[in-house]
């Protein structure tokens, strides 16, 4: 209902702009820490105990995964900047309905692509050239993952909403419940200790499930203990089930979001497919550089997120005079944490690598190799992040898309086919940069010169009585 305060949700059109963005991002930035490294723990335990093939197999089906979440991080973003907005407005029924709406929509999205998974699992291992050695860890692995999508998506969606009324704190605790769960499962479930069976990489993939589960189910409760702004009680519910004008608001921002996420996805698994034909100690030592990038892409990942939500809920309340100094914030401090996070992998890469291969592994030198070609673009990359969450609160999505669409495919790719012949795989490695280089320019250009503060989020309906 207009105009009604939103008692628990945070007020980010209030207070200094450098440090409420600072506040507020760093549990988002604590939270993809905590993910980031409760995967690289799991890395560890199945690279040491079940050798390099297991560990290309988890890489090879984790990039699955994330072009499968990408698209509920397009539903969670929109669901995020709908309800940012709403908050913005003092409107908490308008920001219910946009989450309850999203949630309608992801649930059963979920369940049927899990069950296309479990059965297309084999294929889609084959079209990424996963290696021979790999293929049965990797499809035992990537289908009891799968188990787990619905219930992680909507963990995913939850916590996305959350910050979208302010509160980043929350999914901070429950991301760290749920990381201290897989932690604690894997080696148990991994090499049978105690009562547990011995399930090898199952095992690995089955921790996740159980802990993305535990998870999920207090969070939920805790929710609706706490009574917090997206909890959907009586009459609400019907915003579960949204009609056709509620459907097309969220799927009109959250597809482009989401297509934005995919871009990069498949671009990825394209790239994991040129990188899995050098064979299996190049495609363990990507897996391993991919585990400590995912580390230092986070500050520009939570700070994307962060100005985004921080943008609705200032364009929500017509603050535009604050959506310029966001963007300023948002690309400094994304200079300064990045870059720090950039020398320190550059300084440590050598030991921390070790955890994962063990240090006579030959792998090991060419993950060395590729931190050195191409880690110093996540700086850049940061910045796109930036520029793209300030035009995504105000309903500009197709812009990033189509940049992102350009900078992945003709440039990136492009580079790395193109220049094979002159620079031998390392044509492969510099493509990021380049890739990144490209994505900042065009980003900025869109940013300072495009249509997107025209544009205007529209408002979720009410589902038909």
């Amino acid at each position: 209902m207009a105009g009604r305060p939103a008692r628990t949700a945070r007020d980010l059109t209030q207070g200094p702009i450098a440090k409420t963005l600072a506040l507020f991002a760093l549990p988002t930035l604590a939270t993809n820490i905590l993910q980031t490294l409760n995967g690289s723990i799991n890395a560890v335990w199945v690279g040491r105990f079940l050798g390099e093939s297991a560990l290309a197999a988890t890489s090879n089906a984790n990039n699955i995964m994330f072009l499968l979440f990408a698209a509920v991080f397009g539903f969670g973003m929109a669901a995020t900047i709908f309800v940012g907005q709403s908050i913005g407005r003092r409107d908490i029924d308008g920001a219910r309905r946009a989450f309850g709406s999203a949630v309608g929509l992801v649930f059963w999205s979920a369940v049927v692509v899990a069950a296309l998974g479990w059965v297309l699992a084999p294929r889609i291992l084959m079209l990424l050239a996963t290696p021979g050695e790999a293929m049965p860890l990797a499809l035992v692995y990537l289908r009891i993952i799968f188990l787990s999508l619905p219930p992680a998506m909507l963990m995913v969606l939850i916590t996305m909403a959350l910050r979208g009324t302010g509160d980043a704190l929350t999914p901070l605790w429950f991301g760290a419940l749920a990381c201290a769960l897989d932690v604690v499962l894997n080696p148990v479930l991994i090499l049978g200790l105690g009562p547990a069976p011995k399930m090898g990489i199952a095992g690995s993939a089955t921790a996740s499930l159980l802990a993305t589960l535990i998870a999920f189910v207090v969070l939920v409760a805790y929710v609706y203990v706490r009574d917090l702004p997206i909890r959907l009680k009586g009459a609400e519910l019907a915003y579960l089930f949204p009609g056709r004008a509620a459907i097309w608001a969220i799927v009109s921002k959250g597809v482009p979001i989401g297509a934005q996420m995919i871009v990069i996805a498949v671009a990825g698994l394209t790239m994991f497919g040129l990188i899995n034909r050098e064979g299996v100690d190049t495609s363990a030592a990507f897996g391993v550089t991919l585990q400590l990038w995912s580390y230092v892409q986070m500050p520009a990942m939570a700070l994307g997120g962060s100005v985004s939500a921080m943008a609705a809920q200032n364009i929500g309340a017509g603050r535009w005079d604050r959506v310029e100094r966001i963007t300023r914030a948002g690309l400094m401090q994304n200079v300064a944490i990045t870059g720090t996070m950039v020398a320190l992998l550059l300084v440590f890469d050598r030991p921390v690598m070790a955890l994962f291969l063990g240090e006579g592994s030959p792998a090991l030198p060419i993950a060395r190799h590729i931190q050195l070609l191409a880690s110093w673009g996540f700086i850049l990359f940061g910045g796109t992040m930036v520029f793209f969450g300030v035009v995504r609160a105000n309903g500009a999505v197709l812009g990033p898309l189509a940049i992102l669409l350009v900078a992945m495919f003709p440039v990136r790719l492009g580079f790395a086919v193109v220049m094979r012949p002159w620079l031998g795989v390392d044509a492969l490695w510099w493509s990021f940069p380049v890739g990144s280089i490209a994505t900042v320019a065009m980003a900025a250009l869109f940013y300072f010169h495009g249509p997107w503060r025209r544009s205007r989020m529209a408002v979720v309906p009410r589902p038909a009585a």
